[in-house]
């Protein structure tokens, strides 16, 4: 990992629920519902209740990117929870080297090349995601967000609470 990777992720600080939908590009509630049926729950703060927040790590939004991009790609909810599962039991700490490879039904974790060639001589690898590659993404999107006006932010929020009183 990167100092900046590293820094980005430290487990003593977290992202907000509105951080981490935006730098996933996923919707707040969606967000939501990948914490509530435990696909992607907060590492570093769950809700516990009303007025609580939930705060995510980097990889934890890592994680919410790569699940956006293999649902825009169709694989099924239930092989994306079980490449989700295999991601925290591998406990790879450089994910930069690995890739998600998947043959539109199933989804492979490959850590080396000799891997996802395999899978392709096979047949069963038709596309990868190089989880490098996006995790310089949300790297660079959180720099982003952290170079942003808060008041931005906050001004958003309040957008969308009175789009939906009205």
């Amino acid at each position: 990992m990167t100092d900046m990777t590293q820094n980005l992720g430290n487990a003593t600080e977290g992202y907000r629920g509105l951080v981490a939908a935006k730098a996933s590009g996923i919707s707040y509630r969606q967000l939501d519902y990948w914490a509530r049926t435990e696909l992607v729950a907060p590492t570093v703060q769950n809700a516990t209740g009303s007025g609580s927040q939930r705060l995510y790590s980097f990889r934890d939004i890592l994680v919410l990117k790569l699940v956006k991009r293999l649902l825009d790609t169709g694989i099924s909810l239930q092989q994306i929870r079980i490449a989700v599962d295999q991601l925290r039991t591998a406990g790879i700490d450089d994910l930069t080297g690995t890739t998600l490879m998947s043959d539109g039904a199933s989804v492979y974790l490959c850590t080396s090349s000799d891997q996802v060639i395999d899978l392709v001589n096979r047949g069963q690898g038709v596309f990868g995601i190089a989880v490098g590659a996006v995790l310089r993404e949300v790297e660079t999107t959180l720099i982003e967000f952290d170079t942003a006006p808060v008041a931005a932010v906050l001004d958003e929020l309040a957008a969308k609470r009175a789009s939906r009183a009205s």
